[in-house]
């Protein structure tokens, strides 16, 4: 069986924008996702199919890579200069971390479905 991978031709920027948002690539109207990380099948104003493309790991990968690159360097410029007990420190650290991630985690898996879905790509399930 052989199959066809044939790219969008929506620009880059806008499929990436709408992905941050959470809205279909293609019309940038429906919602992307119908709970926190599950995307739904099919797209509720254009009818664009969906529920086939597969982020897996990527949208984990991007979270990680940026809460590491954005907190880094707040933590250490700022926390050298204040006074705190070791435990505040801490939990001010894991706060951060953990708001900071639950925020981007539903972004980033917009942006890897709208770069999978503008590259063309199927399902392996397929």
């Amino acid at each position: 069986m052989q199959v066809r991978m044939t790219a969008n031709k929506e620009e880059l920027w806008p499929v990436i924008v709408r992905g941050v948002f959470g809205r279909c690539p293609r019309c940038g109207q429906g919602k992307l996702f119908q709970s926190y990380l599950k995307q739904v099948d099919a797209c509720a104003s254009c009818g664009e199919k969906l529920g086939y493309i597969r982020a897996d790991d990527g949208p984990a990968w991007l979270t990680i890579l940026l809460v590491g690159h954005i907190l880094a360097p707040f933590f250490l410029s700022v926390l050298p200069h204040v006074d705190w007990p070791d435990w505040i420190i801490m939990a001010v650290i894991m706060s951060f971390t953990l708001v900071l991630t639950l925020w981007l985690l539903p972004r980033s898996k917009g942006v890897f479905i709208g770069l999978i879905w503008r590259s063309g790509c199927i399902g392996s399930e397929k």
